[in-house]
């Protein structure tokens, strides 16, 4: 690579890269995501490599490996170009077939096309596939189609085309006003303007100035920073050069969760590519501005996701937050000015200055402003990442775009904004989803998972799960994180075993409220949200674990009994395979299985193999 030592010199190398690339010649595209990963599309790219060179297509065929496109349920997602026909679910097996059939004859191969469960039309093209329709895909849309390792992709699509924009044309005064009237709120969970805190950040004294990029990404379901780092890295460092222009730093860090091996390779590359061509380092495009930028891997603790913990683990101390008066814009990594957004923000800054805050401060709600990324998972058909603007509905999001509920059953709740979130019953599916309306319902934007939950959910059970998984996060500083998270998690126990008792309800909203009261950080305070909200949206349910001693949901083991339904059993035997511990027997042909209650471990291992809905839960 050679240095671009000019904006000039930045164009004249990104018209040589376009010119070089033939639009109209075959490519392969290979989703070379995790979720990819997990259905082995290492194997897939490989088998194209040694096809490619076997049918002697060397030359006229390209293939590139992208980041995540979204689609994740459907891995391995293979696009072939310029007919943009998208196969889901390819196998090496159907490597041959894909090029000696679609690429060399233009056939499409319809065993390998998506199936609209409703119409039950087969579909060619990703955006006519409902989960992709009603997205708008600005920050994950080049995820599927530049290769996260070679800058000149991202060149070849306008990559750093807002960051000559800024250092040539725009004071940093005039890229903060920029981010302000955009409407731009942190997309880490806060949802802090963007702006307010950059100039905060400017403003502040100090010999020194830092930015992070917080992609300590900790919320179970949740993997959006994931897939833009492994996807996009570098739209991420364009918006975080940007940023340290605008607030006056020279140094920045990414902070990314260790667990994240393929983010924190591709970042690393994306960095040493930027540095090679001159875009960072010492004296950026000629501009005199001097930028450089180094990973941080985090050990995985959760409450490292907040900002004061997360800096204090950089300094190399443990990772605990300290109290809110001090503000991390004035004192923050090792006691300088500080500026922190995490990868999602970053990402939307290039995008902001190429286009205009005009433009984008129409895509939103008022006070809402752009996309939003989300993890949908759960009970839901259509799994994967979701880009969406603000302001859309939770019934388009789990029904048009998520196609609804798995086996046809009831859509009972969703839970947005992580473990610090809340639940959101099926009343409220029409619900526009924003900073604003989300926090009025007892919820939050978070970080962006949404876990969908069906009627066969006990709330709680997800209650009691999340308030484990907090008191297990907790660092421990403060007295009522610390001990009333335990608290909170022994009484719900109680509850779901059986041993609830009529005055556990008022313990649990008290409790609660000497948590958001009391607690040092924002961990402890939302602690509670998915406690308050199964008790006000699912009382009944509450109230059926301590009256009646009965799960409705039949989830909670020590509440339930699994039986065999005389009239349904034709007695196959699969449930005798499946016990654990031969608690179910045989009497003869034909004839229904008898389980032994006081064997039974009730671990349903017969309710899930059963296909004929012969075993009952009561």
């Amino acid at each position: 690579m050679v240095k671009v030592s000019s904006f000039a010199e930045l164009e004249t190398l990104r018209k040589s890269i376009v010119a070089r690339r033939d639009p109209q010649k075959a490519m392969i595209t290979v989703c070379g995501g995790t979720g990819c990963h997990a259905h082995g599309c290492e194997k897939v790219a490989a088998a194209f490599r040694q096809e490619i060179e076997q049918q002697n297509l060397a030359g006229k065929v390209d293939l590139r490996i992208t980041g995540c496109h979204g689609f994740c349920e459907r891995g391995t997602l293979v696009v072939v170009k310029p007919q943009d026909i998208f196969y889901q679910r390819v196998k090496e097996k159907d490597v041959s077939t894909i090029l000696s059939e679609t690429v060399a004859k233009g056939n499409v191969i319809e065993r390998l096309l998506f199936t609209d469960l409703a119409t039950k039309e087969k579909i060619t093209r990703e955006l006519e596939i409902p989960f992709y329709k009603k997205q708008n895909r600005l920050i994950l849309g080049n995820n599927g189609s530049i290769d996260p390792t070679v800058i000149d992709d991202y060149l070849a699509v306008g990559g750093y085309a807002a960051l000559a924009r800024s250092l040539q044309r725009m004071s940093p005064e005039q890229i903060i006003d920029e981010v302000k009237k955009s409407g731009l709120r942190g997309r880490g969970g806060g949802g802090f303007p963007t702006g307010i805190k950059w100039e905060s950040t400017r403003r502040a004294h100090g010999d020194t100035k830092y930015v992070i990029c917080n992609a300590d990404e900790g919320d179970p379901g949740a993997y959006m920073d994931r897939s833009l780092m492994e996807g996009n890295p570098h739209s991420v460092l364009e918006g975080m050069i940007i940023g340290a222009y605008a607030i006056g730093s020279d140094q920045g860090y990414i902070y990314i969760r260790n667990e994240y091996p393929l983010a924190v390779k591709n970042a690393q590359i994306a960095i040493e590519q930027a540095e090679d061509y001159g875009l960072l380092g010492k004296n950026i495009l000629g501009s005199g501005f001097d930028f450089s930028v180094r990973i941080n891997r985090g050990g995985g603790a959760f409450i490292c996701g907040e900002s004061t913990a997360l800096m204090a683990s950089l300094e190399g101390h443990v990772g605990e937050p300290r109290a809110k008066y001090v503000h991390t814009a004035e004192k923050g990594l090792w006691n300088q000015p500080t500026n922190l957004n995490n990868v999602e923000t970053w990402a939307n800054v290039p995008l902001i200055i190429n286009k205009g805050a005009d433009w984008y401060s129409k895509i939103g709600t008022r006070n809402s402003k752009g996309t939003k990324i989300f993890s949908l998972v759960g009970k839901i058909n259509n799994t994967g990442l979701v880009e969406v603007p603000m302001g859309i509905t939770l019934r388009e999001i789990v029904y048009d775009i998520g196609g609804g509920i798995p086996g046809g059953k009831k859509f009972k709740a969703v839970q947005t904004g992580g473990p610090s979130g809340g639940v959101i019953p099926e009343s409220l599916i029409d619900l526009p989803v924003d900073f604003d309306e989300l926090t009025k319902v007892g919820s939050m934007m978070g970080s962006g998972a949404m876990i969908v939950m069906d009627e066969n959910t006990c709330m709680v059970d997800i209650a009691k799960y999340y308030v484990s998984f907090l008191e297990g996060e907790s660092c421990g500083k403060c007295l009522p994180c610390r001990e009333g998270l335990k608290r909170l998690r022994e009484i719900l126990a109680d509850i779901s075993e059986g041993r609830g008792e009529d005055d556990d309800i008022d313990l649990l909203e008290n409790l609660s409220v000497a948590l958001v009261d009391g607690s040092l950080c924002a961990l402890g305070a939302t602690a509670p949200n998915p406690v308050l909200t199964t008790l006000h949206y699912f009382r009944e349910e509450y109230d059926a674990h301590i009256k009646d001693k009965r799960c409705p949901a039949g989830v909670c083991k020590e509440l339930i009994t699994y039986c065999i339904n005389n009239e349904k059993c034709p007695g196959c035997g699969l449930c005798v395979k499946a016990c654990p511990v031969q608690a179910i027997t045989l009497t003869g042909k034909k004839k229904p299985a008898i389980l032994d209650q006081e064997k039974c471990i009730k671990c349903g291992a017969c309710y899930d193999v059963c296909k004929l809905c012969a075993v009952d839960i009561k």
